[in-house]
């Protein structure tokens, strides 16, 4: 049985705090395509931007802002973009891993097998994960402006908008 998509007639009645983290030793607010992929959703679906910041590379950096972001009440979301590939300086899944008391694998699961449609095998090298840290959802996205779109389209919009059927993410954070 396929869920019905939300009936969307304007923005989310249930608005939530978001907080939008771009990973990236090279971007700025000038160059960060993805993050400004995700403060337009977060402004379209009618949610809240508590905190937009670009942090390099850096485990312990990541760490400690995803920390800091899920002891603030207001921010019931992290997005994370970047960082999320194979290589030396991608850290952003062991940097979050610590800190997720329930992981949610169906997502990272689900994004690939919809980016395999967009771009093939090259979805294996995806870390994309979801993971709830404490009372906080914090997903780590890719930082290819593509793959944000894809996520936030198939997955995250509807999952954070309470119209959704028969469930969705929007729902169940009052009772985390």
């Amino acid at each position: 049985m396929h869920a019905e998509p939300a009936q969307k007639d304007g923005p989310t009645p249930q608005p939530l705090g978001i907080a939008v983290i771009t990973v990236s030793d090279t971007r700025d607010l000038s160059t960060d395509v993805s993050g400004d992929v995700l403060v337009g959703f977060i402004e379209r679906a009618g949610h809240r931007l508590i905190q937009r910041q670009i942090i390099k590379d850096e485990l312990l950096q990541i760490r400690e802002t995803v920390s800091r972001l899920i002891e603030e009440e207001q921010i019931g979301v992290v997005l994370l973009t970047g960082g999320t590939g194979i290589t030396s300086r991608d850290v952003t899944p062991e940097a979050v891993a610590p800190l997720i008391t329930k992981d949610i694998p169906g997502f990272g699961e689900l994004f690939r097998s919809l980016s395999f449609a967009e771009i093939g095998a090259a979805t294996i090298q995806s870390r994309a994960l979801l993971g709830l840290c404490k009372t906080t959802l914090v997903f780590a996205l890719p930082g290819s402006t593509g793959a944000v779109r894809l996520a936030v389209e198939q997955i995250i919009e509807p999952q954070l908008d309470i119209r959704t059927k028969p469930c969705n993410f929007a729902m169940l954070l009052p009772r985390l």
